[in-house]
């Protein structure tokens, strides 16, 4: 009887041993999160700064933020979401990324992190003086206030952790090319750089520059977006008489200009490494080609050479307004203007380019 006894303990305890580990492997163990999302840059991170100075690179207006949160524009030169938006959403942060000159930010918004991008922007300082946008180098003084902010709300010691937790996020240098290197800024950039490698190897001292600024401010996670397709943007294909009168087809030269670029940075980011800090290559290039290439036979989409507002082949910024002819469905265009994408296809961006934003979460 007393053995049958014991045996029957033994039994039970196994049991419960067994099944209470058993439970405690399947329960899902919380990994740690970015305490907040930075980003820099231009317009396809701008989430709304440049309503706030003066400049006629605004969006602040219909149709833009027409599909946004209670259909808002906010400054996003979209219908929406950027791709920094989705990223926020994503990693839990929260839902999108506020503007940080936005005067109605509480201490919660900026505690999770804020947009300091101005549209226009770029890694030259010539570049954003030709539409009045906020250079690189102020985006950063930016930053600076911002971590005098959060000293004063939560100390020193709580910022230095937050800023050690968060990601870091550049979006940069299409302006460079388009507006300033083959645009406005031609008749001067193009004499002190007499070719597109000597132009190139001066952004890149910049974005190192800013990089290394970053980090010695505290960024330890930084993902760098490359250039997208240049030569397919509507703008791009309209002012390039031949590719306009030959099918709007791509500027060939300028798709090149943006490979090689993209090419170089992947290595100047590994090359920037440090067992402190991580840079992360986010391609935007592939995503946005596809959509153009195939967007049509195989992802829904209708309309993938001209913008969904006016006519879809020049207008931008101010051009784009309420008295501008705008597609009914945004979700069939790949660009919402003549330059940005739409959120549809800033959110295939996004779905593209995730899985270096998983990298960058099981490196928390």
């Amino acid at each position: 009887m007393y053995s049958s006894l014991l045996f029957h303990s033994i039994i039970s305890l196994l049991f419960i041993f067994f099944t209470t580990k058993y439970a405690q492997s399947e329960t899902p163990v919380a990994k740690p999160k970015p305490s907040a999302l930075f980003v820099f840059g231009d317009s396809t991170v701008d989430a709304g700064n440049n309503n706030f100075i003066r400049t006629p690179m605004k969006s602040n207006f219909p149709p833009y933020g027409r599909d946004f949160f209670n259909h808002i524009p906010t400054g996003r030169f979209t219908n929406g979401r950027l791709v920094s938006d989705f990223i926020a959403s994503y990693v839990g942060i929260k839902d999108s990324v506020p503007a940080y000159l936005d005067p109605t930010l509480r201490i919660e918004d900026l505690m999770t992190g804020v947009s300091f991008a101005s549209a226009g922007s770029g890694y030259d300082p010539l570049t954003p003086t030709l539409s009045s946008a906020i250079t690189l180098e102020q985006q950063m003084e930016y930053f600076k206030e911002y971590k005098s902010k959060m000293e004063l709300f939560i100390g020193k010691e709580r910022t230095l952790d937050l800023i050690n937790r968060a990601v870091f996020m550049l979006s940069a240098g299409t302006n460079d090319f388009i507006v300033n290197y083959y645009g406005l800024g031609e008749p001067v950039s193009q004499v002190i750089y007499p070719n597109v490698t000597s132009y190139q190897n001066f952004l890149f001292e910049n974005i190192e520059q800013f990089l290394k600024e970053l980090m010695n401010e505290g960024a330890r996670k930084i993902g760098v977006v490359g250039l997208p397709p240049m030569g397919c943007l509507p703008e791009v294909i309209t002012l390039n008489r031949d590719a306009a009168i030959n099918g709007r087809k791509c500027v060939e030269p300028m798709l090149s200009v943006a490979s090689d670029y993209n090419v170089i940075l992947q290595n100047k980011l590994k090359a920037m490494q440090t067992s402190e800090t991580k840079f992360y290559y986010a391609d935007i290039y592939k995503p946005i080609l596809d959509m153009i290439q195939f967007g049509k036979s195989k992802l829904g989409f209708e309309e993938v050479s001209a913008g969904c507002c006016g006519s879809g082949y020049i207008e931008a910024a101010i051009l784009c307004n309420t008295n501008s002819a705008v597609c009914d469905d945004a979700s069939k265009y790949v660009f919402w203007d003549a330059v940005h994408p739409t959120e549809q296809a800033y959110y295939y961006v996004f779905k593209d380019i995730r899985p270096v934003v998983d990298i960058v979460l099981n490196d928390y």
